[in-house]
C-alpha cells in the first residue's frame, strides 16, 4: 500500500519525526498511523540510548515561577549544540521540567547523580523517576528521551534548584 503525503505529514506533525523516518515507520506499519507512532517511537529510544555518553557542553537555564509568586524553579538543561538550545522544543522540555519540580519537589536529578550520604532514596525524590505531572503515562525519563529521539542530540538535566515562600 503506498504512503501518501498527507499521512507523513500527519505523523510527522503527532511525533516531530523527520520525513523520512516517517515514510518509511508508515511504510512498515502498511499505513496503520498508531503502528508507526510506536515504531517511531522504538527507534527514538534506541536513538536516545545511542547518545547517552555524547559530550552536553551547551544548554539552557530555564526558569518557571507559580501563580502568586509563592514557588519557584530553576534548571540548568543541556545538550550538545547551541543550535539545539535555540529551538522551541528545547525550551519547552526545560520549562515543563522546572514545572515538575515547582510542583513536585523532587531532591535529587537521578540515581547516579545521589551523593554518597544520601542513603535510601525512594523513586518520588528522583526527578527523573517522577511521574511526569501532565501526562502520567510517562516519567521524566521517558520524557527526557523522547526529545532526545526528536531533537536529535543527547539532553541531560544538570541540576536544579526549588524555590518556597515559608510561613
Amino acid at each position: 500500500m503506498p504512503v501518501t503525503a498527507a499521512q507523513v505529514k500527519e505523523l510527522r506533525d503527532k511525533t516531530g519525526a523527520g520525513i523520512m523516518d516517517s515514510k518509511r515507520a508508515l511504510e512498515e506499519s502498511n499505513g496503520n498511523m498508531v503502528k508507526a507512532e510506536a515504531i517511531l517511537s522504538e527507534k527514538g529510544l534506541a536513538s536516545a540510548a545511542r547518545k547517552s555518553d555524547r559530550a552536553t557542553s551547551e544548554g539552557l537555564v530555564v526558569s518557571y515561577i507559580h501563580t502568586g509568586g509563592r514557588v519557584g524553579a530553576l534548571v540548568e538543561l543541556n545538550c550538545e549544540t547551541d543550535f539545539v538550545a535555540r529551538t522551541d522544543e528545547f525550551s519547552s522540555l526545560g520549562r515543563n521540567l522546572a514545572m515538575q519540580i515547582a510542583a513536585m519537589n523532587p531532591l535529587y536529578v537521578g540515581r547516579d547523580t545521589l551523593p554518597e550520604d544520601a542513603g535510601d532514596v525512594e523513586d518520588q525524590d528522583l526527578l527523573l523517576e517522577q511521574e511526569y505531572i501532565r501526562d502520567s503515562s510517562m516519567k521524566i525519563s521517558e520524557l527526557v528521551k523522547e526529545s532526545i529521539g526528536k531533537l536529535g542530540e543527547n539532553i541531560r538535566i544538570r541540576r536544579f534548584s526549588r524555590f518556597e515562600l515559608s510561613g
